[in-house]
């Protein structure tokens, strides 16, 4: 929904973008941080800012979320609950809430059904776990995410061991799916109330209607208490165990250990053709597709100069599909080294390197086996456990960066820490921490690794509730010892590993440091001013500064700063909203987009439907935009590798465009949901992106032949819209990097062989 003209325009150092709804209590944006992660940004209405009873509930709401760690549950990334409009920020979930796709699409069923509820028993564990009681489990609090629900809005949930803030006589919950004790006595609430809650929701999802749905409330509370549900649309054995879920007394209600394992018996598997295996994609009939190479190969960019962009809400696509074991080649026409076969022949399966002369696969170091860990892991030096003590994923977000011979990461709460690229294992973890310092309010960013040196942005706030102190720190990258750090500006502009130049930020001025020895080369002034965020691109011969006016998201500026002595000067590029893609030949090249139509506005902000109408090729040196427009009006994350201008949607999709002149190149359906951007090999020659999943999809980048995709190997399915699937490659294998903090190596020979452990 767009903006109010009284709407806040930023909140607690995020930009709000966007409403995602209203209600009674409060309104819920859509708030993007500088380094583009989303966020739900929930606050309160004026008027009830001012009752202490509702502050209350606000902060109890808090600590209620920050408690409750999983996979199907939003975690909390910002609060303030004594702000003069409390507000708390969340992770983003595109996705609809249940009440709406029911609405849209109808009752669920098979496995949609049966991912929805064994979902919501696990979130209901991790919740109940934390000691906290939802006490308001409905249709509009379950997003429906790609990879399953998420469990939203603890706004009267309580925490077990802590008093309730209910008063005697108030009434707080949805009469259709509260329990009969939040009627009767809703202080003496327990785990036994949402689960059911979980029953009559589970009701609504396979029928469309609640089981004591009434004209009116009043009859609505008076059918939960005293009369039986109304569930014989649900079919068996589904409908007995719904009807245990809706007891009247507590006791008589199952655990959610035996609603696990009862609903996985009571609910089908997914169809034989539906599992986690390759599948052999035959080519659509009609005219062949154009395989026009690119018209002007663009150079390969710096992988530190991927686009950032908004996440796509998930489609659907049409495809014909027959499910094999392990993987295949899925062009039946074209072997694994590029040579073309008979229309007779048979796919080969399980080994690729069957033409050394003509293979597309470089070599792998010799002794090289595939590996899997999780960066969350113990360390062999330094600090050796994650900052989260139980080692698994609990909200953080990851910042990493691909060295010569590791992979390096940090993310909020997360100490930086080596991955090595040939063993898995976890050569050190450092602890830059201060004493006195919450870790919290702890956040890394991996910059880039230079010369055996590794740059890291630093940020922390004290426990007494100073200042944030913002830092750039320089490890040794082979025993990650501090080399040498230095303060700088939190404030607009990022710092970045730009060639052999590190950038560090100090207010409006950006001063460029030798990365080893971290003094100064020069100091300029970037005239941006200090409404705007700006972020460094580049590969070395000329660094860009793109900064975005928070004050109006469709005004974007860019300066080309030469990295010899530190002249910036300003290029005029039209307004619109525009985002970096890469460098070609060394100039910038940007896109822009514009609304579901793909008609650009003045006002117009990203959203989720947004789609890049536009390619712009910059020219510095001269002065000049070149404009080509783009046909289809690509969505997803965009990148521009082995010379392609590459986007792959949120359903699987992949498309490839010549930068030069805009013209599609080639459309590919891949099995992957929500894919993170695509990279190339070192070669140019194949295409990777990987989904939540660990899914990797491989693809010939003239072409876009889908050569195969590997088996999913990620411990935990979270999708983030700031945090995507990446894959870096690493000499002859590739090193995948999945949300939930899981890494591994891939021989891309034979996507199939089982990782070992790290």
């Amino acid at each position: 929904m767009p903006l109010h003209r009284d709407d806040p325009r930023t909140l607690g150092g995020y930009r709000i973008v966007d409403r995602l709804g209203s209600g009674g209590m409060g309104v819920v944006y859509l708030g993007r941080s500088r380094s583009g992660r989303e966020v739900a940004v929930k606050v309160v209405h004026a008027q009830y800012a001012q009752d202490d009873v509702f502050r209350a509930r606000f902060r109890q709401e808090i600590e209620a979320v920050r408690k409750v760690s999983g996979a199907f549950t939003a975690p909390v990334v910002g609060a303030d609950p004594e702000a003069s409009r409390p507000w708390m920020a969340t992770q983003y979930v595109p996705g609809p809430a249940l009440s709406a796709l029911i609405q849209d699409t109808g009752p669920l069923k098979g496995a949609r059904l049966r991912l929805l509820a064994l979902g919501l028993v696990e979130a209901l564990r991790d919740i109940h776990r934390a000691g906290v009681v939802h006490r308001d489990l409905k249709p509009g609090n379950v997003l429906m995410a790609e990879d399953g629900p998420r469990v939203i809005d603890f706004g009267i949930s309580r925490a077990a061991e802590n008093l309730p803030l209910t008063e005697t006589g108030h009434v707080i919950g949805t009469p259709p799916f509260m329990s009969p004790e939040q009627f009767e006595d809703a202080r003496s609430v327990g785990p036994a109330s949402d689960v059911f809650s979980l029953g009559a929701l589970l009701v609504f999802a396979a029928t469309g209607s609640g089981p004591f749905d009434a004209d009116s409330p009043y009859l609505t509370a008076y059918r939960v208490m005293h009369e039986e549900p109304s569930v014989d649309a649900v079919a068996e054995p589904l409908r007995s165990l719904l009807i245990r879920c809706l007891a009247k007394k507590a006791g008589d209600r199952p655990g959610l250990e035996e609603l696990g394992r009862e609903f996985a018996e009571a609910l089908p598997e997914p169809a034989a053709d539906d599992r986690e295996t390759v599948t052999l994609r035959l080519p659509p009939p009609g005219p062949p597709r154009d395989r026009t190479a690119p018209a002007a190969a663009a150079s390969r960019p710096d992988r530190r100069s991927r686009l950032r962009r908004w996440p796509v809400l998930a489609g659907t696509a049409g495809v014909l599909a027959l499910a094999v074991t392990g993987y295949v080649l899925l062009d039946p026409f074209q072997g694994r080294d590029g040579s073309t076969a008979s229309q007779g022949s048979t796919p080969s399966h399980g080994t690729a390197r069957t033409s050394p002369a003509a293979s597309r696969w470089a070599a792998l170091p010799a002794g090289w086996k595939p590996w899997r860990t999780s960066v969350y892991g113990a360390a062999l030096s330094g600090v050796t456990r994650p900052m989260n003590e139980d080692g698994a994923f609990s909200g953080n977000t990851l910042s990493c960066a691909m060295g010569e011979d590791a992979l390096y990461c940090g993310g909020s709460g997360v100490f930086p820490v080596r991955v090595d690229g040939a063993t898995g294992r976890l050569a050190w973890r450092a602890d830059s921490v201060p004493s006195g310092v919450d870790r919290e309010y702890y956040d890394s960013t991996v910059l880039g690794e230079y010369a055996g040196v590794l740059l890291v942005r630093q940020s922390v706030v004290s426990s007494t509730g100073g200042p944030r102190a913002a830092k750039v720190l320089a490890l040794d990258s082979g025993t990650g010892e501090l080399l040498w750090s230095r303060p700088m500006d939190d404030d607009t502009v990022q710092p970045a590993l730009v060639g052999d130049l590190l950038l560090v930020p100090d207010g409006s001025r950006v001063t460029a440091r030798d990365p080893r020895q971290g003094t100064a080369r020069w100091t300029t002034d970037l005239p941006a001013g200090p409404d705007h965020f700006c972020g460094f691109h580049g590969t070395g011969s000329l660094a860009y500064a793109v900064c975005l006016d928070a004050a109006r998201s469709s005004h974007t500026l860019l300066y080309a700063v030469d990295p010899a002595d530190g002249t910036t000067r300003k290029v005029s590029v039209p307004d619109g909203d525009l985002a970096y893609a890469g460098d070609a030949d060394g100039d910038p090249v940007l896109l822009a987009s514009g609304g579901q139509d793909g008609s650009a506005s003045e006002d117009s902000v990203p959203t989720e439907d947004s789609a890049y109408t536009e390619v712009l090729l910059i020219d510095p040196k001269a002065g000049t935009v070149r404009r080509k427009s783009l046909p289809g009006s690509p969505h997803g994350e965009a990148t521009l590798v082995g010379g392609v201008l590459c986007f792959a949607s949120s359903n699987g999709r992949v498309t490839a465009h010549d930068p030069a002149t805009g013209k599609k190149l080639w459309e590919t359906t891949t099995t992957l949901q929500q894919p993170g951007p695509p990279f190339s090999d070192e070669q140019g020659r194949t295409l990777y992106t990987a989904s939540a999943s660990g899914r990797v999809a491989a693809l010939d980048t003239t072409t876009g032949h889908l050569l195969w995709e590997s088996p999913a190997r990620a411990g935990q399915v979270i999708r983030t819209s700031f945090h995507p699937t990446q894959v870096y490659p690493d000499g002859g294998s590739l090193v995948v990097l999945s949300p939930d903090g899981t890494v591994f190596a891939l021989d891309p020979a034979h996507p199939d062989r089982e990782s070992q452990p790290g």
